[in-house]
């Protein structure tokens, strides 16, 4: 079944099952890491990482000290990451790797938007206990404008396979519009969601339903123009496994 938020008068939402309470990724929320992700090598270098950007600034943070806190040598660490950007790089693409290894089976006849909520939420819960550490990246990002960059970059990226999860194109210019439009959505709700200390994350569940609203409003306006352009395709043809009420907001909300 679909995870849907609630509609109450507040501006809080739902609340998932089994998801850890905690407040800024410590606690439980800290102790949900993957195991498989820490136990290798690379793996505990990225996480040293991530620990020492939820205790300083990124652009305090040395190469010395991330393989001091991952118990390796600084040729060890060479020899994975040329760079604490393609640090970063490697745990977003870890988190990217843990939703789409979730089983998304049970959202196949749900609505396009029902679908993308899902996949988002799922990966708001995976970024769960790195809170600290995206606060603190965030915060060096609003001072340095080629990190930024480099986080938007990354976003896309990362977007552009949460469409795949999610069933929704994400090839070509349009797929890439799409993509720049969901990571401004994903934008827009992290500071709810760093900030959520609601068992579930309900007030997360809320924000990203009604900006999700939003970006429904945008993509219909989108998918108009895109009708005079040649090459461009911003609907895929209905599988026929799928409903084809539309009613539920089957527009895609990037």
């Amino acid at each position: 079944m679909a995870r849907k938020p609630r509609s109450p008068a507040s501006d809080d939402g739902g609340s998932f099952e089994d998801t850890p309470e905690g407040v800024g990724g410590t606690g439980p929320e800290r102790n949900a890491r993957k195991p498989g992700r820490i136990g290798t090598p690379r793996g505990k270098m990225i996480e040293a990482f991530m620990d020492l950007l939820a205790e300083q600034s990124f652009e305090t943070i040395g190469f010395g000290d991330i393989a001091a806190r991952a118990g390796v040598t600084l040729a060890e660490l060479r020899g994975q990451f040329g760079s604490k950007l393609a640090i970063l790089a490697a745990h977003i693409k870890e988190i990217d790797r843990e939703v789409l290894d979730g089983d998304h089976s049970d959202m196949a006849e749900e609505p396009t938007r029902e679908r993308l909520f899902d996949v988002l939420m799922r990966r708001f819960e995976a970024l769960a206990p790195y809170k600290e550490s995206v606060r603190s990246l965030l915060q060096s990002a609003r001072k340095d404008p080629p990190l930024a960059l480099a986080l938007n970059r990354f976003a896309v990226t990362s977007q552009q396979w949460m469409l795949a999860a999610a069933d929704i194109p994400s090839a070509g210019p349009f797929g890439l519009v799409r993509a720049q439009g969901l990571a401004l959505i994903y934008a827009s709700v992290m500071s709810t969601f760093l900030d959520d200390d609601e068992p579930g994350h309900a007030r997360t569940m809320a924000a990203l339903d009604r900006a999700l609203g939003r970006g429904q409003q945008i993509s219909g306006v989108i998918d108009r123009v895109c009708r005079f352009l040649p090459g461009c395709s911003p609907r895929r043809h209905p599988r026929p496994q799928h409903s084809t009420d539309v009613s539920g907001g089957d527009a895609v909300a990037v």
